[in-house]
């Protein structure tokens, strides 16, 4: 709880002053205040939680799996072979060039409102640190441990088994935490730009109607569920890697 306190207590200056200029402005419309936003959160309780966040959770996890399958094996790919190292470290790295809000729409076009061209959008903004950040953890293993193995008469195989995927495993973790907010925001983003349900449509016919803190309340629902998911995350990775802690 100490640890946590500075951050609490910069959060709690923040709202602070955000409902200090809400009340000077005046305008809900523009600037909704923190107490009205959890006030119309608390009135949208029912269309939001019960019909708008399962949608776009369904996507978040459906994205974030076909993310974390893909990113694996791209990673040991790369590992594996230098060969494919080459020919797919570049195009990795050029599919993020990509602005999410131009390919988007041509993802709507090409499967309806359906949950594929939103999953779409979750994959493309979610694998790509899953595969580097993996890939960069099996690079991080000593060369002399590897050397180590192969006078003891290790395989290839029993390499990365017993020594690149321990070392690669925090790495695993690390990517997933900056993952999941991803796969929300992209999730978000793809039902902002065309969807028939879910947080970001919810967001968008606010909008439309002037409501500013109904705008804000699946926003702050999101951000809640971003942060929950990477601490419980966190919890695993502290349970699953209890060798760190004997360093």
């Amino acid at each position: 709880m100490k640890k946590n306190l500075p951050s609490m207590i910069l959060v709690l200056i923040f709202l602070m002053i955000w409902q200090g200029v809400a009340m000077g402005i005046d305008a809900a419309y523009i600037l909704p205040s923190p107490t009205g936003i959890l006030i119309r959160l608390w009135e949208l309780r029912v269309p939001l939680f019960t019909v708008h966040l399962p949608a776009t959770m369904g996507v978040t996890v459906l994205g974030l799996l076909i993310s974390v399958g893909l990113g694996l094996v791209l990673a040991i790919a790369m590992d594996w072979n230098p060969k494919l190292e080459r020919a797919l470290y570049p195009v990795i790295v050029a599919s993020q060039t990509i602005p999410t809000t131009a390919i988007a729409p041509l993802f709507i076009l090409w499967f309806g409102y359906s949950i594929w061209s939103k999953v779409l959008v979750t994959i493309l903004m979610t694998f790509f640190p899953i595969a580097i950040t993996v890939f960069d953890g099996f690079k991080s293993t000593k060369r002399e441990m590897e050397e180590l193995l192969r006078t003891y008469g290790a395989t290839q195989k029993d390499i990365f088994l017993k020594l690149k995927l321990p070392t690669a495993l925090p790495h695993f973790f690390s990517a997933i935490k900056m993952a999941l907010p991803l796969s929300v925001i992209g999730a978000a983003v793809a039902e902002w730009l065309g969807a028939q349900k879910g947080l970001g449509y919810f967001s968008k016919r606010m909008m439309t109607q002037l409501d500013g803190a109904g705008v804000f309340a699946p926003v702050v629902l999101l951000s809640v569920v971003a942060m929950l998911t990477v601490w419980v995350i966190t919890i695993i990775e502290n349970k699953t890697i209890k060798w760190r802690k004997e360093l």
